[in-house]
């Protein structure tokens, strides 16, 4: 049992894994910003029904309370030996959906936080100003296809800012999970969203990590997507660098997302296959994959429209997950066909 006052209702890993052992073992400790162990597991005592109910507050929280993060990550991520190797390498695969029947939109996003600086759960107001304009300039530094504008939450007209809102640009508060970990803390300042002019490169500011960067058509291409993001990724690199380790790959406030931190979705309407779920979840399970409703996680599957990604983040390259969603989709697409 663990010595915090956990929801007896809940089931999240945290409250699994935080014996009374581990617990005296770490409740004293704090890392070098000051974030301590009562703070990393504050969303999962507020909210039953979490998950995981833990976040780190930076990098080196992962170091400091490993006793608790990682039998946490190894059940989520289901990796017992925790070394992640990265392999973020442009690709030429297969056209997927040539017929353009069945593929609307391709989007693959990763997240990133910058070294030297506390996560977004363990900042104050001036740490985010001071990291903004870091993020800022290297944005200001990208040529020809990235380059664009930054707009801002806390500063840009309101108006312009409801249009890209309705083109699903922005990106809103965070939930109830990340506001008890203290993520919305500030909100919206120093909050914004860049996006290249064709609007097919995006990235948010001070959203659940320092980074999130996003790369979208509405095509089938998943080439073209990956490698746009692995450009990206590649100019930005020469300006910002990235928290990593080498057990836990890139780091991230949520240990969900450590690893490649790498989400890569396709929306596809799989008319058939809506009234063969049980078929369509058998492939799914077989290439590792997720759904998720049309309108993100628990939302409803609309017009037969399934938001279809990677389960894996860690333990599997970028371009392991990247060639793992082509042959997943594939073989979808090969068994709507047939039905």
């Amino acid at each position: 049992m663990s010595p915090f006052s956990f929801p007896e209702e809940s089931n999240s890993l945290v409250k699994k894994y935080l014996s009374q052992k581990i617990c005296k073992n770490l409740e004293h400790k704090k890392t070098e910003s000051g974030f301590t162990l009562a703070k990393a597991v504050n969303s999962g005592l507020k909210n039953p029904d979490s998950k995981i109910g833990i976040y780190a507050g930076d990098a080196q929280s992962y170091q400091t309370f490993s006793l608790i993060f990682d039998p946490v990550i190894s059940k989520y991520h289901g990796e017992k030996n925790l070394k992640h190797k990265s392999d973020i390498n442009e690709l030429n695969l297969p056209a997927i959906d040539p017929e353009k029947k069945y593929i609307q939109s391709t989007r693959i996003r990763i997240a990133r936080n910058l070294k030297g600086f506390n996560f977004s759960c363990n900042m104050d107001l001036s740490q985010r100003r001071d990291l903004e304009k870091k993020i800022i300039r290297a944005l200001n530094c990208l040529q020809k296809s990235f380059k664009g504008n930054y707009f801002s939450f806390e500063h840009d007209d309101k108006k312009e800012l409801k249009q890209l809102e309705n083109e699903n640009i922005l990106f809103h508060k965070g939930d109830r999970f990340q506001d008890a970990a203290g993520i919305n803390s500030d909100f919206p300042k120093c909050r914004g969203v860049y996006h290249s002019f064709d609007k097919k490169l995006m990235v948010w500011i001070n959203e659940e990590d320092h980074l999130r960067i996003i790369s979208l058509e509405k095509t089938s291409d998943l080439s073209s997507v990956y490698n746009r993001l692995c450009r990206a990724v590649s100019a930005l690199n020469q300006n910002l660098d990235f928290a990593w380790d080498k057990a836990y790959g890139h780091l991230s406030c949520c240990p969900t997302n450590i690893g490649t931190s790498m989400r890569a979705s396709v929306h596809i309407q799989l008319g058939k296959l809506e009234r063969k779920k049980e078929f369509l979840f058998k492939l799914i399970k077989a290439y590792n994959l997720q759904i998720r409703g049309t309108k993100g996680e628990k939302t409803k599957i609309e017009n037969a429209v399934f938001d279809v990604s990677n389960r894996q983040r860690l333990g599997i390259s970028e371009s392991g997950i990247i060639k793992n969603l082509h042959a997943g989709l594939m073989a979808i697409i090969k068994a709507e066909k047939a039905l």
